[in-house]
């Protein structure tokens, strides 16, 4: 058996490490420095089908496990995450190392892991099924949860190891087994972390790093039956189009340009405090990164200078120094957010602080944390997704005029609010179009609370109860313990023909 190398392209099957069958390679570089990080395989039809063939066995033996038991195993897993400390901190350097994540972050990511295998572990336990009050005497109905089969699961590179445990925990509770296709910027800590699975059934989780064609080959496979994908808009709308032409269910979190709106009754101190977070935490490189910033004239000039103030302080650096703002993944996302800047500034907008490479970090994808103010709707960076370190911001009137700006967009992730105003706070929970809500603590999430977008953002949803019924389907049930033919069966009796339908 192979053990995990960063420079050896492997597969996983658990508990195996395999050399792949794909002679595709790709090399990784630290996007801080450029230096060679290590090399990774892009699975292909081989790769894929064995990964495939493995679940679909694994999965036969696992649906049979009682839920008692299941779950102690989920919990078993989730010592291990939990006690495995050096394991984790080699994860979290790779992270590190693979896409710019400053390392105490990496670390926070994993001390998340272990507690929803745990929640999901209890929660396929608890919720197993509903008996309806019956519409026949002497009839027992019901309705029971039974699994998919095998789940695939199609990962981000910004929360490489926590989003894939989000849906992994709950389809392995329900009693799936778990295909992961890794981002390609993150595929080395992912392989690193399959060492806690080993503990589980044989190919009951597998890691198949890979591409596009990976991908599209994991989802048009027959032996798959669900799919849950993070990642840009196109791509989710093109494994939507997959999903839905072999009626394979699927939860598509494709991303969002999240807008903030700081009210008159905004706390200005913590507005701007939690604000720099929203903005440029991971380097702007969030799905509910706040992006558009509305913000009442009336607090608007206060507001940008505290907030800029607390922007500049921020350090730049490699994710293992003493650093807030890591490098951007690649030079193809630091482009397009320099695009997005340089657009908005031809158009009239005006920069506050950075907008350019800082002059210190000459090698990397670093972009300095960029405040812009006088942005306006022809500007291009109120419409694409940035998904960098830049605050795009809106002077407004009112409380009004921000939720309208707001919802003018084909993205409804999240949206935010920092208001000490009651009834602002409650308009906004109504009123904005988005499938989370933050008033006053943007970016949180909750185990046990969907997450998930509307409009362009996504279909369905992670976490709490939806995160689980994702990946299990339903089966009405009917028993008549005393059997007697009803009296609706045929043939029908002679008088039913003459009654009067009054």
């Amino acid at each position: 058996m192979a053990t995990f190398h960063c420079d050896t392209a492997l597969r996983f099957i658990n508990p195996e490490y395999l050399a792949p069958a794909s002679r595709r390679l790709r090399e990784i570089f630290d996007p801080a420095t450029l230096a060679r990080v290590g090399q990774i395989g892009l699975g292909d039809e081989v790769d894929v089908q064995a990964a495939v063939d493995a679940a679909n066995a694994a999965q036969k033996e696992w649906r049979k496990i009682d839920a008692k038991s299941r779950a102690a195993r989920l919990h078993q897993l989730a010592n291990t995450i939990e006690q495995s400390i050096e394991r984790n901190r080699e994860v979290a350097r790779l992270m590190t190392l693979e896409m710019g994540k400053p390392f105490p972050e990496a670390m926070g990511e994993l001390a998340n892991c272990a507690p929803i295998f745990r929640y999901y572990a209890e929660m396929a336990r608890d919720d197993a099924g509903k008996v309806a009050g019956t519409t026949q005497i002497g009839s027992f109905q019901h309705v029971r949860y039974e699994p998919y089969g095998v789940s695939v699961h199609i990962m981000p590179f910004n929360f490489p190891i926590l989003l894939m445990c989000w849906t992994v925990a709950a389809s392995l509770a329900a009693g799936n087994a778990c295909i992961v296709k890794p981002a390609e910027a993150t595929t080395l800590c992912t392989l690193k972390f399959m060492e806690h699975f080993t503990s589980l059934l044989p190919g009951l989780i597998s890691c198949v790093p890979g591409d596009a064609l990976t991908a599209q080959l994991l989802v048009q496979s027959a032996g798959t039956h669900a799919v849950a994908f993070t990642g840009s808009v196109a791509a989710g709308k093109a494994v939507a189009v997959a999903c839905a032409e072999r009626m394979k269910p699927c939860v598509i979190e494709a991303g969002g340009s999240d807008p903030l709106i700081i009210s008159r009754h905004a706390p200005l101190d913590v507005a701007a405090a939690g604000a720099v977070t929203a903005a440029f935490h991971l380097s702007g490189q969030i799905c509910t990164s706040a992006e558009r910033f509305f913000v009442v004239d009336e607090v608007h000039d206060c507001f940008v200078a505290k907030f800029a103030e607390r922007t500049r302080a921020l350090r730049i650096g490699h994710g293992l120094e003493r650093s807030e703002i890591g490098p951007m993944v690649s030079e193809a996302a630091r482009d397009k957010v320099i695009r997005l800047v340089d657009d908005a500034l031809a158009k009239g907008a005006t920069l506050v602080c950075g907008g350019r490479i800082p002059p210190d970090r000459p090698v990397g994808w670093f972009y300095e944390p960029t405040i812009l103010t006088g942005i306006t709707a022809e500007m291009a960076i109120l419409h694409e997704e940035c998904f960098g370190p830049v605050a795009a911001i809106c002077r407004v009137s009112d409380f009004d005029e921000a939720v309208r700006l707001a919802n003018d967009s084909p993205f409804g992730l999240g949206a935010s609010l920092f208001s000490t105003d009651l009834a602002e706070a409650m308009e906004a929970a109504e009123r904005l179009e988005a499938g989370m809500v933050w008033v006053n603590n943007p970016l949180i999430d909750n185990d046990a609370l969907p997450f998930g977008g509307w409009k362009m953002s996504g279909l369905g949803r992670e976490l709490g109860r939806q995160g689980l019924e994702a990946f299990r389907r339903s089966k009405m049930v009917i028993i008549d313990h005393q059997p007697r033919i009803q009296d609706w069966w045929y043939p029908y009796a002679d008088d039913v023909f003459y009654r009067d339908p009054a």
